[in-house]
């Protein structure tokens, strides 16, 4: 058990670039405490001894903000950064290399015993907020982008994003580290603004195949324009008040 622990604090300085020293890591990081407690009460969890394994998960959240089940299956140099918010159910199971960002949630949408909670496997990132529902499969080093939710599995190398998650980029478009571990939130897709800015472009060509014209035509009083401070574009305007006079 302490080699993983040893493991695991070495990791944080592969993944956190505000690490300094490996006494600040023991010592500031909840990620790293409430691993600690939960290795331990793993232990005693798989001894039979569930109260005890429940108190000392219950005695770990009060200080780290951080509720793992004492009965989650947690791989080799786990990381969550930040640490707060984050929910890890009962028959949850987490692979080798995964990190979870505050807020990240590993929940389960039944009330029936049994496997309720996903399966993370080896290089999984889940970002900040993100929830993970239900017996789903989270593939190889996939990434789920931040304030997700996913309730479907998610194929390896795939990155996840929206409400519910949408595949979106495949790991040959992503800048992968030494590391293993690619971290660029800020480069994640979005899907809805791509399939809207899709659409401009189709109603620009259809305008002007049509050949519409915004010329001599005055607005309905009933149209949203008379009250709209916004500047549009006069052929837009065009085809807007087209459908509203038909």
């Amino acid at each position: 058990m302490f080699a993983l622990l040893r493991e695991d604090i070495a990791c944080v300085f592969q993944r956190d670039p505000a690490a300094r020293t490996t006494w600040e890591v023991i010592t500031t990081y909840p990620g790293i405490h409430a691993l600690f407690w939960h290795r331990l009460s793993h232990v005693l969890w798989g001894c039979r001894w569930r109260y005890a394994a429940r108190f000392m998960s219950f005695f770990a959240r009060m200080f780290t903000q951080i509720d793992i089940h004492p009965g989650a299956t947690i791989g080799r140099r786990f990381f969550i950064d930040h640490g707060c918010g984050v929910v890890i159910g009962e028959t949850a199971e987490v692979g080798n290399d995964v990190s979870l960002y505050h807020g990240v949630t590993l929940g389960g949408v039944s009330w029936n015993p049994g496997k309720r909670h996903p399966t993370l496997c080896d290089g999984v990132v889940v970002g900040a907020g993100a929830k993970i529902l239900g017996p789903i499969t989270v593939g190889s080093g996939a990434r789920v982008g931040a304030n997700s939710v996913v309730i479907q599995d998610v194929p390896d190398g795939m990155t996840v994003v929206g409400i519910p998650g949408r595949v979106v980029l495949p790991a040959s478009q992503r800048r992968i580290t030494q590391q293993g571990i690619d971290l660029d939130h800020h480069l994640m897709p979005d899907p809805v603004g791509k399939a809207i800015s899709c659409l401009l472009d189709r109603i620009a060509y259809l305008e002007k195949h049509l050949g519409v014209s915004a010329e001599a035509q005055e607005l309905p009083a009933t149209s949203d324009c008379i009250t709209c401070t916004e500047t549009c574009d006069p052929a837009h305007v065009a085809v807007n008040l087209k459908r509203t006079t038909h």
